[in-house]
């Protein structure tokens, strides 16, 4: 272990206590392997991570596939939407380097400590004084840090409390892969469910125009259904490909410079004949803006929702497109807003 004054306990007091502690794991696993709601599984090993190392709090960070950063999942002792404002960066944090070098770490006293994330502390008004952190690592790869904090009565970690907690972290990262792979099967089910409706259409289609008493003007609306249906076939396909990827961290976004107005133009365009059919106007706000961002998938996201602002729009009411500008700190950001005047 590469952190300062590890405790080992070797009495035959320590050696019992680590045997009920062992014996605890076995039984939270069970628990862990009933249940394929990663909500519930992680609150079970959180509260599991403080028990077993007699801590005040204790959390899961998991990696965002999408970004690289730590995000908290669950914490005993953070406010969920506090949490969603929280990123612990892989660079200047202590969860960061567990991630990175795949060891645990004990911080006796994180006021000696100089790659301690204070922010978490300031955003929670929560004072840490030491810390406990092991990666959660699956066979393919790491994928969070479980992390308990102040140990009760003043007392430090010891080298059974590493072993312990490096114990659970493996049985959590196993459970909540075998969470995310049950999600992949009920999104298989879903997807094979979304496809069947539209490949039964085409099918009882075909056979209609094998009729050959069907009238001509029977078999254009036929066909015209069947265009239709292959074209929503597509977009099926490729929205759950997308879904996929994202889900799986395979995504890649292609980084580029382009101007923003042109874009949000031309995915006004795209959907005019969508809004024209319900009488919908489309209206843009927008200066000229030359701005850094993958087009293709930001341009898939305003076409869906543009979509679905007119779908569900009133008859003769409006779609209206704007950018709005705010300071992130330092660093100028836009926000692209889609308005309508449905019923929603």
């Amino acid at each position: 272990m590469s952190e300062e004054h590890i405790k080992t306990t070797e009495t035959p007091a320590g050696k019992a206590m680590l045997l009920a502690h062992y014996e605890r794991i076995i039984e939270i696993s069970k628990q862990l392997n009933s249940t394929f709601d990663q909500r519930s599984l992680l609150q079970q090993i959180v509260a599991a991570a403080a028990e077993l190392i007699d801590t005040e709090a204790a959390s899961i960070m998991l990696i965002d596939s999408m970004t690289g950063e730590l995000r908290f999942e669950i914490a005993t002792n953070i406010d969920t939407n506090k949490m969603e404002n929280i990123i612990i960066p892989m660079e200047g944090s202590i969860a960061g380097w567990i991630a990175t070098h795949g060891e645990p770490r004990v911080i006796q006293n994180v006021a000696n400590e100089p790659e301690h994330f204070q922010s978490v502390d300031e955003t929670i008004e929560f004072q840490t004084r030491n810390i406990l952190g092991v990666p959660m690592r699956t066979h393919k790869k790491i994928i969070g840090v479980v992390m308990c904090v102040n140990k009760h009565h003043d007392m430090p970690f010891t080298s059974i409390d590493v072993n312990i907690l490096t114990t659970l972290a493996a049985q959590a990262a196993i459970a909540i892969e075998n969470a995310r792979l049950f999600r992949q099967s009920d999104f298989i089910a879903e997807m094979v469910h979304e496809l069947r409706t539209p490949l039964l259409s085409l099918k009882a289609s075909t056979a209609i125009l094998l009729r050959p008493d069907l009238p001509e003007t029977r078999k254009r609306d036929i066909i015209n259904t069947m265009q239709s249906e292959t074209d929503r076939l597509m977009r099926l396909t490729t929205d759950f490909l997308d879904l996929a990827q994202m889900e799986s961290g395979r995504t890649r976004l292609q980084i580029a410079p382009f101007e923003l107005r042109k874009l949000l133009e031309e995915s006004a365009e795209v959907v005019t004949p969508q809004a024209n059919e319900k009488n919908v106007a489309i209206e843009v706000f927008c200066d000229d803006y030359m701005v850094n961002g993958d087009r293709g998938k930001i341009k898939q996201v305003l076409l869906n929702l543009l979509t679905n602002a007119i779908k569900y729009n009133r008859p003769e009411g409006r779609v209206i497109l704007r950018v709005l500008t705010f300071n992130n700190g330092e660093q100028p950001m836009l926000q692209v807003q889609v308005e309508d005047t449905g019923y929603g």
